[in-house]
């Protein structure tokens, strides 16, 4: 049987659930030097890089159910890389800037990492790097462009396998090759979440759980408890932000699932060739990700149901049945041998998606008012590096980070339904209906419906 929400199963697997209680609600009205509104790694991380900095600063972060309920708890445990927008942000400040903010999404894994070991935060972190598969002729010719563009952004320990090195490295039904980079790791999202909110704690941070925020404003942050005031208001709320009022439109909550199987044996990790732990995704429009968990399970995702509308979310990460049922047939696809495997959980999270797919943190100086996310499904390292940009916007500080092309970057709001819902379950239709047709086909280039949905998207 499985079990289907529960938060995620790395909140049904936990074996520390029971060990912290629920961290007090707001009682009242308060003052703070700066307030965070949400308690996953963006509002977590920018506490954290905060205190350190200024151990005198008082902060204030208001959760509204507990820490890690949202994506930071419910994501597949890829720390990588990854950025939404670079091409974006290439095509409007050139590339040389862009490449910058490359280098530092390169060098934010290798900051998690070690402030993890530093805060002696144990979330089965294993640093096997990113393997990209292509399973098409047409996703051939979109990996190899992919490798090129990563190559030219710098990073030049990229590896490009043709098919056998590929299923050397994982062995993937049907793969004809593969890109590998090593800033990548798998990592157990649901204790880093939970250790970062304990070293924020020690640092002296308060931390305000079951505590909705309805409405942020300059200098305050209303909830049905109270008024938090401070000279600085930071929204942290990645795909919940449309429940703040004013916020509707200003970033489509995302759905993605994830299954995730009993653990399985070591003759089929043999069969598999997954020996170094790396994080899976490939070249498909509509996209999956995959880990070897620390157990030894493999848990995967993609998109079920895209979005809901009228930008509604989960309830505690249940997912349709028919998602369960097409992410293990995307299972068995890729790993014919796990035919009839047990699937024991499933559930679903929300991502922030802007208008134009691009990540964004900013600062309004004169408000006080900041927000950090949008990331797109990239935000497990992208969270770090936006938290540490904060830090510096809010001090005043003027660094290499605050420099970086995506500060103050402002985006147009999503339409309003039922135009927004409309638009984005024909673009999935189309994303799954491209997938469908380059798989049968075997033409080696895009098809021109994916480029269409591309564009209309903002995606291209």
């Amino acid at each position: 049987m499985t079990i289907n929400g529960g938060i995620s199963f790395w909140y049904a697997t936990d074996e520390t659930a029971t060990e912290h209680p629920p961290r007090t609600p707001l009682t009242g009205d308060a003052t703070a030097d700066v307030v965070i509104v949400g308690g996953g790694y963006t509002g977590l991380w920018t506490a954290y890089y905060l205190k350190t900095a200024a151990p005198d600063l008082r902060v204030t972060v208001l959760e509204q159910k507990f820490c890690g309920y949202g994506a930071s708890g419910r994501n597949g445990g890829w720390l990588y890389n990854g950025i939404a927008g670079r091409d974006r942000y290439a095509a409007l400040h050139g590339h040389q800037a862009a490449q910058r903010l490359q280098h530092a999404m390169n060098d934010t894994v290798t900051e998690v990492i070690d402030v993890a070991a530093k805060e002696d935060i144990h979330a089965d972190i294993h640093r096997g790097g990113v393997l990209e598969v292509a399973r098409t002729p047409a996703q051939l010719s979109r990996l190899k462009a992919f490798h090129a563009a990563e190559l030219a952004f710098g990073e030049t320990d990229r590896e490009l396998y043709d098919a056998t090195d590929a299923r050397a490295r994982i062995n993937v039904a049907d793969a004809v090759g593969a890109s590998w980079t090593p800033h990548g790791a798998r990592i157990h999202p649901l204790k880093l979440v939970k250790g970062l909110a304990a070293a924020c704690e020690r640092l002296g941070v308060v931390i305000h759980e079951s505590t909705p925020v309805t409405e942020i404003a300059p200098r305050r942050a209303l909830t049905p408890y109270g008024t938090v005031r401070a000279p600085y208001v930071l929204r942290c709320t990645e795909g919940f932000t449309a429940a703040l009022k004013g916020q509707k439109r200003s970033w489509l909550p995302m759905n993605s699932s994830m299954i995730a199987t009993a653990p399985l044996p070591p003759e089929v990790w043999s069969q598999l060739n997954w020996t170094g732990a790396e994080t899976l995704g490939d070249m498909a429009h509509a996209y999956m990700y995959a880990q070897r968990t620390a157990d030894d399970r493999i848990a995967i995702g993609g998109r079920g149901v895209p979005y809901r509308f009228g930008s509604r979310t989960d309830n505690d990460g249940r997912t349709q049945p028919a998602t369960i049922a097409s992410l293990t047939h995307l299972l068995e696809s890729f790993f014919p041998v796990l035919t009839g495997v047990e699937i024991t959980h499933a559930w679903s999270g929300v991502l922030g998606v802007p208008r134009d797919w691009c990540a964004t943190v900013t600062l309004d100086a004169t408000t006080g008012l900041g927000w950090a996310g949008g990331y797109v499904g990239s935000g497990v390292a992208t969270s770090n590096l936006a938290a540490r940009t904060l830090r510096d916007l809010v001090l005043g500080d003027k660094t290499d980070l605050t420099a970086l092309p995506w500060v103050n970057h402002r985006v147009r709001r999503w339409e309003p339904e039922p135009f927004r819902w409309l638009g984005v379950q024909a673009l999935y239709a189309a994303y799954r209906e491209a997938d469908r047709r380059e798989s049968t086909t075997h033409t080696p280039t895009t098809t021109p419906l994916a480029r269409l949905a591309d564009r209309i998207s903002g995606r291209g």
